[in-house]
Order: C-alpha cells, then structure tokens, then sequence
C-alpha cells in the first residue's frame, strides 16, 4: 500500500489586502518541481466555524524527501517573504494518507 503525503495550509488575509493578490503570490509555489498535485483555492466560507480562512494551499508529495526538498527550493522562500506581510494567519499540516 502507498502513501501520499498531503501538505494543507490555511491562511487568512490581512485586512484590505487583496485575496486575488496573496492567491496569485502563492500560485508561484506550484513552479517547484516536487508536488505530484498542487492548489490555491479560495475558501468558500460556507461553514460558520471556519469563516476566517481565506486561502487554503494543498499539495500532495510522494515522500517526506519530496516535501523538504520543496520548502528548501528558492521559490518557496521567496514567495514566503513576499506574502508573510500580506497575510494574518497561517496554519499547516502534513498528513500521511494510504488512499492513494
């Protein structure tokens, strides 16, 4: 049986800073060559108990060797300073799943 390894993250947005902005920043992390999928979506804030996230970034890698070496790449520090200031919260995980 295999394993992906799904990287999650959510973000909220500062206040009047354009979410279309921070999306398209983030966007650039899809450049790295290591994830087998990757996204930004914009939160569609359809449940009530989760309505301040604005941007969910989700990836899957093959391995643990795939995910480090995607946050070592320049991209991923580069796109992480441009949007740290844009942004006001930021929530990751890293979740091992076998449903392939």
């Amino acid at each position: 049986m295999s394993s992906v390894i799904r990287h999650i993250v959510f973000f909220s947005v500062r206040p009047g800073v354009d979410i279309e902005t921070v999306r398209n920043g983030l966007m650039r992390l899809g450049d790295i060559p290591h994830s087998d999928a990757f996204e930004v979506m914009v939160n569609g804030k359809t449940d009530p108990l989760s309505d301040e996230i604005d941007l969910v970034v989700y990836a899957e890698f093959p391995d643990a060797a795939a995910l480090e070496a995607y946050k070592a790449h320049p991209i991923w520090a580069d796109t992480t300073a441009k949007v740290r200031p844009m942004r006001e919260m930021r929530y990751s995980a890293d979740a091992v799943s076998t449903l392939g």
